[in-house]
């Protein structure tokens, strides 16, 4: 008798334009999931993290961008690593789980048996095999990779209570006001199909107590929940908290690396996590030089193949190198992003900053931040084809695109 082999796919959900405002002025013309990290767009280090999954069969990405803006991009990764992945465009956003639900026809074409959901603001190595497997150990509905965090940062996140022995999730909730536990959701997820049966339960729910609510003019506060769509549902709030301690959920926690990328400056300080990782998944894709005939490279370092650095600079640690840049002799990189098409003029010094596509740095100019990567003004930023002039310095700022710097600026925003 054959055996029929399980069958798993993941979905990536990206988010929208809407979300994308944290991000600008990077996010202009570029979605913030196709925003490079360690010379990769943010959404490929999941994506590549899927592809270790055992019997993988899709990847969707689930937002509302316009399809054409993911296009190129899920034709490339696909071909690259060899895994059918799909964009699929919602007509309005339907919340984290019901996104999952209003694909679930799609999503379940291959009939798999497990369902991964990521988010693309998610950096951490992705232990994904290791959390399949204890999430067919434990027998429940879901799993979720969580980790624990200090308690001043841990309302910041979905808090939550598990069982010491058996894992269970027992209590969850989203934000709270005052402290529950320093053990986080990391919003990476893997469920069975029956979650699809959960979220209808929900969004059919919903619909009733709407019914009610025409007919009723004293509605208790707490029922705040009749203002949301009846297909907009929550995973945390609507998912999580009602099925904790009810032997359904369960946790896997990571003693790894876990930042979620909310601002431009975490940006940096995660390209910094995944240069790190390289050193054991993909060593190729760091630079080496001693500056004899290559640049001196200090720690981890990603240099597009068609960028030029001269041999005299000096680059890292942590530098995010795209191409076509051209570095010319005597800079210094440290500590920064820098977009294609950058030109940056000799004895120039980048800290802590993100250079933007096509601009230019002059001799001798410094572009730098005191690298604070929560704080608004803890990086500098330079947008698109902005052009900073010889000998001019531009500390803890940010500047739109397409500006022209001949004085020298220090925490500003220059619009």
């Amino acid at each position: 008798m054959e055996i029929t082999e399980e069958k798993v796919v993941a979905v990536i959900l990206v988010g929208g334009p809407t979300k994308g405002t944290r991000f600008r002025p990077l996010s202009f013309n570029t979605p913030e999931p196709l925003f490079p990290l360690a010379g990769q767009p943010m959404v490929h280090h999941p994506i590549s993290a899927c592809k270790r999954i055992p019997n993988l069969v899709q990847v969707f990405l689930v937002g509302f961008y316009e399809e054409r803006e993911f296009a190129l991009y899920v034709s490339s990764v696909s071909n690259e690593l060899r895994v059918p992945v799909r964009y699929l465009k919602e007509d309005k956003p339907h919340g984290s789980a019901g996104s999952l639900y209003y694909f679930r026809d799609k999503i379940m074409e291959e009939s798999p048996s497990h369902i991964f959901l990521l988010n693309f603001d998610v950096c951490c190595s992705f232990p994904l095999p290791n959390m399949l497997e204890a999430h067919k150990m434990h027998g429940g509905i879901g799993t979720l990779l969580v980790i624990k965090v200090s308690a001043e940062s841990a309302n910041q996140f979905g808090e939550l209570v598990a069982d010491p022995i058996t894992k269970e999730l027992l209590h969850y909730t989203e934000k709270p006001e005052t402290f529950v536990s320093d053990l986080i959701n990391c919003g990476v997820y893997v469920f069975t199909p029956t979650i699809f049966s959960v979220i209808q339960e929900v969004s059919l729910l919903r619909e009733d107590r709407a019914d009610i609510h025409q007919v009723s003019s004293y509605d208790s506060p707490q029922l705040a929940i009749r203002s949301l769509p009846s297909d907009f549902v929550r995973l945390d709030q609507d998912i999580l908290s009602p099925l904790a301690g009810k032997k359904q959920l369960y946790t896997y926690e990571t003693m790894d690396f876990w930042e979620q990328i909310k601002t431009p400056g975490m940006s940096i300080k995660c390209s910094a996590l995944y240069l790190a990782q390289f050193r054991f998944t993909s060593p190729h894709l760091l630079a080496s030089g001693d500056g004899k005939r290559n640049a001196t490279v200090v720690g981890d370092v990603y240099i597009h193949p068609s960028a030029k650095v001269h041999p005299t600079a000096k680059i890292g640690p942590n530098v995010s190198i795209s191409a076509n840049v051209r570095v010319a002799a005597g800079v210094r990189l440290m500590n920064c992003i820098v977009l294609d098409d950058v030109q940056i003029q000799d004895n120039a010094v980048v800290m802590h900053a993100i250079v933007g596509w096509k601009s230019s740095l002059g001799r001798w100019s410094r572009v730098q931040a005191d690298g604070d990567y929560n704080s608004k003004l803890g990086i500098t930023i330079l947008g698109e084809s902005v052009i900073v002039e010889d000998e001019v310095v531009v500390i803890n700022s940010i500047v739109l695109p397409n500006k022209m710097l001949n004085v020298s600026v220090q925490e500003e925003i220059i619009l």
